[in-house]
């Protein structure tokens, strides 16, 4: 045990003085052992101005304000932890970051630690919590504004058991009738995809399926679906897009739409575009627009953004964004301006 435990701490300490560019801190036990630590602490400063209330990272829900309002935060609870536990084909993945709340802005501004994520995979099997299936990752954009323009993502993490075979992927997911009887979600969420792969980027194909129940107790079969992925461009620059239409509430938009209005099932509507250019090796912008809309709530929020980061080291990157996040219902909008300062581990 004593020989084992040495063997542990010697990894640590070479890979914390071995480690590169982003890369995680990798070590290994055994030849069928190993555990990765990653992760990275990220602060903040963030100005909003206008008639939608502040929110350290726009997402749905925003609330609408009769006159226009200025506030200034600094916050690192962005910042986050991982670590990946591999033994042969069995690997055990958990992530932390500090968005649980609690945190009070008169003495400690302490947050809680929250699970991100947290899954168990063998082989083409995977249980536990991560990202939904309908989503594709790897089509968020770089913005200092957390989640990248949610209002027109695919942007859920939730319980499920997948299934992978190639490029296609197959899901049982956690049921929850947003808007309407969560007592009865018995039914778990239904959702298939395909990615198709190659040196030019990915692009993805989803559709979903669930059973919501609304709160008079009738049950409604609803279906939806879209397409998202990251395509290369010139050189470094990439181009990633998402489109989402049909009875998906919940699934796009972080609450910016319910699954129900009522007794009505909430049809929406959701794009996001993004084209990131480098100027220089380490120097890149992003310029973002996204929007939802729901048919019954008659919702419809829009959100665009333009930054400019830098990489001052390989694990130290710096940016500023400036952008606007609109309530086009009730014609409200506010400006934000963020700085970020992120080290990666």
């Amino acid at each position: 045990m004593n020989s084992k435990l040495n063997t542990i701490a010697l990894a640590i300490a070479l890979s914390c003085i071995s480690s590169s560019s982003f890369a995680a801190y990798e070590f290994k036990i055994n030849d069928d052992n190993k555990i990765t630590f990653g992760g990275y602490i990220k602060v903040d400063a963030r100005y909003v101005d206008g008639d939608v209330a502040y929110q350290d990272n726009w997402k749905g829900g925003g609330v609408g304000l009769d006159e226009n309002a200025s506030q200034f935060k600094v916050f690192a609870n962005e910042t986050r932890f991982n670590t990946k536990y591999e033994h042969g084909d069995v690997t055990g993945f958990i992530e932390m970051d500090f968005f649980g709340g609690s945190g009070n802005e008169i003495v400690s501004n302490s947050y809680n630690p929250r699970v991100r994520h947290a899954y168990i995979s063998y082989k083409n099997i995977l249980a536990g919590q991560t990202w939904t299936t309908f989503m594709n990752p790897s089509a968020i954009a770089e913005t200092a504004d957390f989640g990248s323009t949610l209002m027109g993502i695919s942007f859920v993490r939730q319980g499920q058991i997948r299934y992978t075979n190639g490029g296609f992927q197959f899901s049982l997911e956690n049921p929850e009738s947003f808007g309407g009887d969560t007592v009865n979600d018995n039914v778990p969420d239904v959702i298939a995809k395909y990615t198709f792969k190659g040196d030019w980027g990915n692009v993805s194909f989803s559709a979903l399926g669930r059973q919501l129940n609304t709160l008079e107790g009738n049950t409604e079969t609803t279906i939806g679906g879209g397409f998202a992925g990251k395509v290369n461009t010139f050189g470094k620059d990439d181009l990633r897009f998402q489109f989402h239409t049909g009875e998906l509430g919940r699934y796009v938009g972080t609450a910016a739409v319910k699954d129900l209005v009522g007794e009505e099932v909430e049809e929406s509507t959701a794009y996001n575009v993004a084209y990131r250019h480098f100027w220089t090796d380490t120097m890149r912008s992003t310029f973002i627009y996204g929007y939802i809309k729901g048919d019954k709530s008659d919702t419809e929020i829009s959100q665009w953004a333009v930054n400019l980061f830098e990489n001052l080291t390989p694990e130290l990157s710096v940016g500023f964004e400036v952008g606007n996040y609109e309530l086009e219902h009730e014609d409200k909008n506010s400006f934000y301006g963020q700085f970020s300062m992120k080290y990666a581990i």
